[in-house]
């Protein structure tokens, strides 16, 4: 999946971003569907470049008919992968929503430690984050809600929780799939509006078509407040940017693209000249910014 292959830039910004690392030893929580089934492609695809060890995890949850059928999927994907797979079967004692889902990464956390993983790797990606998000204002909740999902933080220890989908798109991942013949499953469960994130996703699939880049502005704030939250490099550099736009008369209101441009070239002590606005440029130099020309 290289060269003129499609989506390889996904590829290349899992193998840069530092969320999965060289030399983990990864359990993907893999249901079936499109998003963990191109996670899956997308670790198998970077697999040599970072030193990874894998294997698939498919916890049955046991509530429906039809779970077998997406635990043939799963067999299927590691068949496809070279990449082995373990299945986990649940007896939950009660079906709601955090039950299930604690349960679930208890079984993950256990196929991790039987596998010799230090992290479990996850296929949330933006319009998950998105729906994370509101429910946790829904909540009331304060900074550590709005932040949403973080992309790496520790399970249990020893073994860490990953997912390095979070600024990717639901639509971008079924394409991944498609374009590399990935057959992948659909959960019916997903039409139930009485569980709240499904409500939730009903009335954001009304809103993006008066709202475009809902989701992506969503994970994307998400992403700064985390960032801030625990006072990462590269909120340093953000704040650094924007304190230098503050200072000219006229810049406090650089779009975030343009400033994560010149923080990218900060954090790898690159050198450049970087559009922010007509006429606006931020001369960067060595990693350090030199200069703000304006004509």
């Amino acid at each position: 999946m290289r060269g003129a292959k499609p989506h390889a830039d996904i590829e290349g910004a899992i193998a840069r971003d530092g969320i999965v690392r060289a030399g983990d030893r990864v359990a993907i929580a893999c249901s079936g569907g499109a998003d963990s089934i191109a996670l899956a492609g997308l670790l198998a695809a970077v697999r040599a470049t970072l030193d990874l060890q894998l294997t698939l995890a498919y916890v049955h949850h046991g509530t429906r008919d039809s779970a077998w059928q997406d635990e043939c999927v799963v067999l299927r994907a590691g068949a496809t992968f070279g990449i082995p797979v373990r299945v986990v079967q649940l007896e939950p004692d009660a079906c709601d929503e955090s039950t299930l889902r604690t349960a679930r990464y208890e079984a993950l956390a256990r196929v991790a430690r039987e596998v010799g993983a230090n992290a479990v790797a996850t296929a949330h990606h933006r319009e998950d984050q998105c729906e994370t998000v509101l429910l946790a204002l829904f909540r009331g909740a304060g900074p550590d809600g709005i932040a949403g999902m973080p992309p790496r933080r520790e399970l249990v220890p020893g073994i860490d929780l990953v997912r390095p989908l979070l600024q990717r798109g639901v639509e971008e991942l079924r394409a991944y799939c498609h374009a590399q013949a990935l057959p992948y499953a659909v959960d019916p469960t997903n039409a139930d509006l009485g569980l709240r994130r499904n409500a939730v996703r009903a009335a954001l699939e009304a809103l993006r078509p008066l709202f475009p880049g809902l989701d992506a502005a969503v994970a994307r704030s998400a992403e700064i407040v985390g960032s801030e939250l625990v006072r990462s490099d590269r909120a340093t550099l953000r704040r650094q940017v924007r304190e230098a736009l503050d200072a000219q008369e006229g810049l406090r209101d650089v779009d975030f693209v343009h400033v994560e441009a010149v923080v990218r070239a900060l954090e790898r002590g690159a050198s450049g000249r970087f559009h922010v606005r007509t006429g606006v440029e931020i001369v960067v130099e060595r990693g350090e910014i030199a200069r703000i020309d304006r004509e």
